[in-house]
């Protein structure tokens, strides 16, 4: 089963107010989706709640991410550092056909690894420090009835995209594909969830015929 999603474009007004709360605003008309697909429930039982929405505007791809999870863990505060090991939410698109696709992943304090190519290890590469910055990133952080609940919002303009042309024509008239996890590889209880299921006998996030399609109106 491949999911599915219609993603709308909203306006932001004045840009220079980008923030937490204004970007929550904007994004509060957007349905959630859920992240709770336990591909390797065996091995790894444990499903904290994890959702996300997401728009696009003229300059960017808006999404936002609602985590809440037994404990938090936010370790590296460096970009391109091991992030998947803390509490980490990940992104993975691909403008061609699943050919190339990148990876976006950021913990609950904002710093971030980006990648970019094929599913070939040795054929992927990683985005600069002045490059990852591009993204602007916003975080909200409190005690839960689960522990700890988390929000990030991420404001990808498409310039951080460097190895493709994108605008809101090209998004509208391509099919796009992605997958969206939430993981935590060092965490007292280590979990890989997915948004669309991966059908692998081991955690593996890099599997793009595995990716869902996202439909830009």
């Amino acid at each position: 089963m491949i999911n599915s999603i219609i993603i709308s474009s909203v306006d932001l007004g004045i840009e220079d107010l980008k923030g937490y709360q204004s970007l929550n605003k904007v994004l509060s008309a957007i349905s959630w989706n859920d992240i709770a697909i336990a591909n390797w429930s065996g091995d790894y039982p444990y499903v904290p709640e994890a959702k996300f929405r997401l728009a696009y505007d003229k300059n960017a791809i808006i999404i936002q991410y609602e985590i809440e999870e037994e404990v938090i863990k936010a370790q590296y505060y460096l970009h391109n550092d091991h992030i998947w090991e803390d509490s980490c939410v990940e992104f993975f698109i691909s403008f061609d056909n699943k050919e190339h696709y990148y990876n976006f992943e950021f913990n609950p304090i904002g710093a971030g690894l980006i990648g970019y190519g094929t599913n070939i290890k040795a054929e992927r590469s990683r985005l600069t420090e002045e490059q990852i910055n591009q993204v602007e990133v916003f975080t909200c952080i409190e005690r839960s009835k689960l522990g700890s609940k988390w929000n990030l919002i991420q404001y990808i303009p498409f310039n951080a995209f460097a190895h493709s042309e994108v605008t809101p024509a090209f998004l509208k008239e391509n099919l796009i594909f992605a997958n969206f996890y939430k993981c935590g590889d060092h965490l007292p209880k280590p979990h890989f969830l997915s948004w669309n299921k991966i059908n692998h006998p081991t955690p593996n996030f890099h599997l793009p015929e595995f990716f869902g399609e996202l439909v830009f109106e």
